[in-house]
């Protein structure tokens, strides 16, 4: 009992002391000062003061404190608020909007040429819905035409330039894009099952996806494949090709030019499961029949239509608006004899720094 009267009659003293003030010499580990606070003023509550408050030597900087840490205003900073994000397609500045998920989807290995993706999954040999729903999502992204030119003489490479022109193919609108999915007609010849192309069997253009993946998972073939194609339609590389010959034969160059149009990331292929093992597989291949299905294609229009032809739009510009954009960096890229991409980079450099507008005659060196 007389412990507890000390505890108390302790606590009493301690609430009646001195308080300590910003005038007080204090050590470097004394706490802040505080101010007095007359008693009749609630603390802490709706309309009355702060529990605590600073002293008249630190009023003058207390706006200037920062406020205790909660969490960053921005939720995006938040790890918390980070994690709840639903997970979608990320999209990336200057960029064609797209989802780029759909060139490496799960189950697919993508070849060494960049070209091709391949699917041995279960599933998409045995599910005719989950098939024609996978088709239809792959076909929502385009193939990456290029522009490839090389020069060379004899064994040399004096340049060799690359051009990525997928964004021409994506409208910054989603409502103006002209892609679309069709499968083959009735007067188009393709391979619809079997080792040799034909007319027969013909499901229609527009509503025959789910028949023909009906048709490749009925089919009791050994080894069947379902292939989507994505290709680039309307786009004149003739015309781009002549501007690029007339451009590099301006700099004087009398070595072999070649000029190519090669597409990447343009085909999905289906093919049914292993049902032994791949070397089993491979050696039955040489004595079994194949059957293949290509008669689907993602078309993804450059234009409406032709070059030349009336009423003609392009979903992002036409060829000639994208040549005079790029005859310089080309240009560049060439006389410098490059061996690689001519990216925006070389483009922002010729409109600020006016490169490739001088060159004329190069100085290529010894003929062999």
């Amino acid at each position: 009992m007389d412990n507890r009267r000390s505890i108390f009659a302790d606590k009493a003293t301690r609430s009646t002391g001195s308080v300590h003030r910003a005038s007080d010499a204090a050590s470097p580990s004394s706490p802040p000062a505080i101010a007095e606070l007359p008693a009749n003023i609630p603390i802490g509550l709706p309309g009355g003061l702060p529990a605590e408050l600073p002293a008249d030597g630190a009023t003058a900087n207390a706006h200037h404190k920062p406020p205790p840490y909660s969490s960053p205003s921005d939720s995006s900073l938040d790890p918390q608020a980070r994690s709840q994000i639903p997970k979608g397609p990320q999209y990336y500045p200057g960029l064609p909007v797209l989802d780029y998920r759909q060139y490496s989807p799960p189950m697919f290995e993508l070849s060494t040429d960049t070209t091709t993706i391949t699917s041995k999954a279960n599933y998409l040999s045995e599910n005719v819905k989950a098939l024609a729903t996978l088709l239809r999502t792959l076909a929502t992204v385009p193939p990456k035409p290029q522009v490839l030119v090389q020069g060379n003489r004899g064994r040399k490479v004096d340049f060799s330039i690359k051009l990525n022109l997928m964004n021409l193919l994506v409208a910054n609108d989603p409502h103006d894009r002209l892609d679309y999915l069709r499968c083959v007609g009735r007067d188009e010849v393709a391979l619809r099952g079997g080792s040799e192309p034909g007319l027969k069997p013909d499901f229609g253009v527009d509503n025959g996806l789910e028949a023909w993946c009906d048709r490749f998972i009925k089919d009791p073939t050994t080894i069947k494949t379902f292939t989507l194609e994505r290709v680039v339609a309307n786009l004149d590389t003739n015309w781009i090709e002549g501007q690029v010959r007339s451009l590099v034969a301006s700099t004087d160059y009398k070595g072999q030019v070649t000029v190519q149009f090669p597409v990447t990331h343009a085909k999905v292929v289906i093919q049914n499961p292993d049902k032994h093992n791949k070397f089993f597989t491979s050696v039955a291949s040489l004595f079994s029949s194949k059957s293949k299905y290509e008669v689907v294609k993602a078309v993804w229009p450059f234009a409406s239509s032709r070059n030349g032809e009336h009423g003609r739009r392009c979903v992002v510009q036409s060829e000639k608006t994208w040549w005079e954009e790029w005859r310089d960096p080309i240009k560049y890229a060439v006389a410098t004899k490059r061996q690689g991409w001519v990216t925006n980079e070389d483009k922002l450099e010729c409109i600020m720094e006016s490169k490739g507008k001088g060159v004329s005659l190069v100085d290529w060196g010894p003929e062999f």
